[in-house]
């Protein structure tokens, strides 16, 4: 833990084919604190919205007997069914998908779902009707996530339809509710040429977590750290000043062909020095 921080690791920057403790011992081992589950757009990851009693369970005890945990959901399968789809066939699966992805989050413990802020496929108009349709399949999954104790944090994505975070907070406003929160993507939000002390602050106590990575302007992943065009003193400066202390997940992609734990290890160095020099100066400010 970095001062009041805990920095996690997104599951997909390591190689698909490790094992789950083998997974959660080289996030350890690279010194992150826990790692993120990823439900994105393939049928393998999907699959595991399926889950039954004995899988659960095993993926439960590794993290006991680790010490380690899974405390996020990265939901990025919804790109491949936006519940605000033009077709009736996709936004029906999407919301079974958002349906299974919270009852297995109530299973595992899981405690935040990352929603992916898309209401329509890349290939489709993104309308009012569209959006009327994701606002109404959102309430009607929020009383779900209610029901069970599970936190809904809408991610600013790199679409003109959700690229801020002043956008989720009419969201988060108009539904008024615990378990509606923001899932901040500073990386998104630079990709998407938006101000971020004045987009993180506009949602102040509503940040539920905190996506970190690197991007270039319309360029939202496989940018390496120190290599875009973050500030990310001033990500870590906004953020104490803000009062968040919440969850900060690394995010990033496993690149065949290079040492993995090596890259994950020199990300977290990364984070980390940077929390604490924004830490060190803030300090010094005050002195």
């Amino acid at each position: 833990m970095v001062e009041d921080y805990s920095i996690g690791l997104y599951e997909k920057a390591l190689p698909a084919e490790l094992s789950w403790e083998q997974r959660f011992a080289k996030a350890l081992e690279a010194g992150y604190e826990f790692l993120e589950l990823s439900i994105d757009e393939t049928d393998q990851r999907l699959s595991r919205l399926d889950w039954g009693k004995a899988q659960c369970l095993e993926f439960i005890e590794l993290q006991y007997e680790l010490g380690f945990r899974v405390p996020t959901m990265c939901l990025s399968g919804l790109r491949r069914y936006p519940i605000g789809s033009h077709s009736r066939e996709v936004r029906e699966t999407g919301m079974e998908v958002l349906n299974k992805a919270i009852r297995l989050a109530s299973k595992l413990g899981i405690r935040i779902i990352q929603v992916a802020g898309y209401d329509v496929l890349p290939q489709e108009l993104s309308t009012s009707e569209s959006a009327g349709r994701f606002r109404k399949n959102l309430g009607t999954a929020l009383s779900w996530a209610e029901s069970c104790g599970v936190t809904l944090g809408i991610e600013n994505m790199g679409v003109v339809f959700m690229d801020s975070l002043v956008k989720i907070m009419k969201y988060v406003n108009d539904f008024q509710s615990p378990y509606l929160q923001v899932y901040a993507d500073v990386g998104n939000l630079k990709a998407m040429q938006k101000h971020i002390p004045k987009e993180l602050t506009h949602a102040r106590g509503h940040i539920a977590a905190v996506h970190i990575k690197d991007t270039v302007k319309g360029v939202c992943r496989d940018i390496p750290f120190s290599q875009g065009e973050v500030d990310f003193f001033e990500v870590f400066s906004v953020l104490r000043k803000i009062g968040y202390r919440g969850m900060l997940l690394v995010e990033m992609w496993n690149q065949p062909d290079i040492d993995n734990l090596k890259e994950v290890k020199d990300a977290y160095s990364f984070v980390s020095g940077h929390i604490k020099t924004a830490e060190s100066n803030q300090a010094n400010s005050y002195a």
